[in-house]
């Protein structure tokens, strides 16, 4: 079954309306994607390797999770879901605010930043097959490195450093456990 996504306005007002993935965009017609950084005590970000089958950015590594939301989801809701669909992880990030959007092309792109003061042990995560190959903690500078070596999706480093300076600034949504 294909995702089906709300269409949004340019004021990220719901239209009513939505679209298949995949389906051409309209002009004025937005949707909504996430991202979220989980955090470990000692400021490294959790981050995940994409299947070499992948249609986007295959084999590349990523930040901790990202995806479209689906119709009728929050923001929230959709962090959730991909959490757990991705890597088997159930945080609750009701009444949360994303920490930043960056408005794109054809959407708005919430990203979450959280950390995690409990060990998130790496070997008990549940890998979604069709969609992770593997995961694991690195820092700033590993990440950065990444992206000139080309084995990261290719943000902004500015984006990276972005997450990195908020939650060693400004702190991060501290998560319990579900």
């Amino acid at each position: 079954m294909s995702e089906v996504w709300d269409i949004y306005t340019a004021n990220r007002v719901k239209t009513g309306r939505v679209m298949e993935r995949g389906s051409l965009f309209k002009q004025g017609d937005y949707h909504l994607v996430v991202h979220i950084c989980l955090f470990n005590d000692r400021g490294e970000m959790l981050i995940q390797q994409r299947q070499a089958d992948k249609a986007g950015w295959p084999g590349l590594w990523d930040v901790t999770v990202g995806g479209s939301a689906l119709a009728g989801e929050t923001a929230q809701q959709a962090t959730m879901r991909e959490l757990e669909e991705e890597l088997g992880l159930s945080l609750d990030l009701t009444g949360v605010r994303p920490h930043f959007t960056i408005n794109f092309g054809e959407g708005f792109d919430d990203t979450f930043l959280v950390t995690v003061p409990y060990l998130v042990d790496l070997e008990s995560l549940v890998l979604q097959e069709e969609e992770v190959q593997a995961v694991r903690w690195a820092n700033r500078h590993e990440i950065l490195r990444m992206i000139d070596e080309g084995s990261f999706i290719p943000y902004l480093k500015s984006k990276i450093d972005l997450c990195f300076d908020m939650v060693g600034q400004y702190g991060a949504h501290q998560s319990q456990r579900k």
